[in-house]
C-alpha cells in the first residue's frame, strides 16, 4: 500500500488559455475594473433610464424654461404665485383673491363680463397646476371661486432653454452617443481587420495596392467627406453611424496590416502552408486569431474616438438634430448658455468626459493584461 501510494501519479495541474491569464491579469488591476463596472452602468441607465424617469426627452414644459436643478419639487413657494398670474392672464380674468390650503389652491376671479366655465381649461393647462373644478359662482356670471390641485414635478438635472427636462436628455443623449461609438467602432474593426489581414498576410504587389487605396482615401479630409454625405442623403443617425466608421477603418487596417506581416512569418503559419491548407483557410484560423488582442485593444481606443468625432460634428451642427440628441449637442447648447445656466453643460460634459476616462483605463488594463511580455 506504501509503495503504490509513492508511486501514484501526482494530481494533474489545470493550465490557463490565453484569455483566461489575461482575465485573471485584468481583474487585479482596480482602476480597469472600477471603469468597466462604470461603463456597464452609463450603458444600462442609458438603455433603459429614459423609460423609467418621470418626462419624456421631448416634453416642453413652458413654465419651466431653464430650471436650476433641485431635489424638491416644483413648483417652489414663490412660484405658485407667477404661474397662478400668467395662467387666470389666458382667462382674461381679473384675480380677486387666492390662498393655498396644502397642496391646493383656491382662486377667485372676477370679471366685467359673465364668465365662461370652460375658461377653467387654462388652468389644467398649466404646467404647475391640474384637476381644476368650480367651488361656486354668483348668480350674474361675474365672479368664479375654483380650486386646483399643484402639480409637483421633479426635475433633478433642471431643464432647458425649451423647458425639457435634462436628466431625460441626458440619459437619451447617452444611448446615442454609445450607440454610434460602438457601432462605428465595429464597422470599423471588421472592415479594418478583413481588409488590413489580406494586405499584410498577402504581401507583394497586393499588399502594395491595397495600400495605396487606403493612402488615397486618408488624402481626402474627414469633415469634407461628412458634408458631401450630409448634402446628398441628408442629417440622420445612420448617416454618422457609417460617415465615421468609414473613414476610422483606414487606422485599423494600417495596425492589422503591420501585425500580419509579423505573424505571416512565424513556425505554426509555415507549418500551415506546408500541410496544404489554403490561404483563406490560414487566415481565418491563424492570422485573425492572432490578431484579436491587438484589435481588442484598439477597440476600447476608438470607441472614445467614435465619442468624440460625433460630439464635435453635433457641435458643428452636422450630426445628430433635434429632437434626437447627443451628448455633443447638449454640450453645444450648454456651451452657449454657461453663465447663465451652467447646469446645461456641467452634466452632459460630465457624463462625456467620464465615460472617456473609463474607455481608456479599460484600453490601458486590456494592454496590460494582453501583453505577451509581462506574463
Amino acid at each position: 500500500m506504501t509503495d503504490i501510494a509513492a508511486t501514484a501519479a501526482p494530481p494533474a495541474v489545470v493550465g490557463r488559455s490565453l484569455w483566461g491569464d489575461a482575465w485573471a491579469r485584468l481583474k487585479a488591476n482596480r482602476a480597469a475594473m472600477f471603469s468597466l463596472y462604470y461603463l456597464v452602468f452609463i450603458g444600462v441607465i442609458s438603455v433603459f433610464g429614459p423609460w423609467f424617469v418621470p418626462h419624456q426627452y421631448t416634453t416642453i414644459y413652458a413654465d419651466y424654461v431653464r430650471t436650476p436643478p433641485s431635489f424638491s419639487p416644483y413648483p417652489k413657494a414663490d412660484m405658485i404665485e407667477t404661474a397662478l398670474t400668467d395662467a387666470i392672464k389666458r382667462m382674461r380674468v381679473d384675480i380677486k383673491e387666492w390662498k393655498q390650503d396644502g397642496d391646493r389652491v383656491t382662486v377667485t376671479v372676477t370679471s366685467t363680463k359673465p364668465i365662461d366655465e370652460r375658461n377653467i381649461r387654462y388652468l389644467d393647462r398649466s404646467d404647475a397646476f391640474d384637476d381644476t373644478k368650480i367651488e361656486s359662482k354668483s348668480a350674474d356670471g361675474l365672479e368664479l371661486t375654483m380650486t386646483a390641485s399643484v402639480k409637483q414635478q421633479y426635475f433633478l438635472f433642471g431643464t432647458d432653454n425649451t423647458g425639457r427636462d435634462l436628466l431625460s436628455r441626458t440619459l437619451m443623449a447617452g444611448r446615442i452617443s454609445l450607440a454610434i461609438g460602438l457601432l462605428a467602432g465595429v464597422v470599423a474593426v471588421v472592415i479594418g481587420v478583413l481588409y488590413g489581414a489580406a494586405a499584410g498576410f498577402s504581401g507583394g504587389k497586393i499588399d502594395e495596392v491595397m495600400m495605396r487605396i487606403v493612402d488615397v482615401l486618408y488624402s481626402l479630409p474627414f469633415i469634407f467627406f461628412v458634408i458631401m454625405l450630409v448634402v446628398f442623403f441628408g442629417r440622420n443617425f445612420v448617416l454618422m453611424f457609417l460617415a465615421v466608421g468609414a473613414v476610422l477603418w483606414l487606422d485599423m487596417a494600417r495596425i492589422v496590416r503591420g501585425q500580419a506581416l509579423s505573424i505571416r512569418r512565424q513556425e505554426y503559419v509555415q507549418a500551415a502552408e506546408a500541410m496544404g491548407v489554403g490561404q483563406r483557410g490560414i487566415l481565418l484560423r491563424h492570422v485573425i486569431p492572432n490578431l484579436l488582442g491587438p484589435v481588442v485593444i484598439y477597440m476600447t481606443l476608438l470607441v472614445p474616438q467614435v465619442i468624440i468625432l460625433e460630439s464635435f460634428l453635433s457641435f458643428l451642427g452636422l450630426g445628430v438634430q433635434e429632437p434626437m440628441t447627443s451628448w455633443g449637442v447638449l454640450i453645444s447648447v450648454g456651451a452657449k448658455n454657461i453663465g447663465t445656466a451652467n447646469w446645461l453643460l456641467l452634466f452632459p460634459a460630465f457624463f462625456l468626459v467620464s465615460t472617456l476616462f473609463a474607455l481608456n483605463f479599460v484600453g490601458d488594463g486590456l494592454r496590460d493584461a494582453l501583453d505577451p511580455r509581462d506574463r
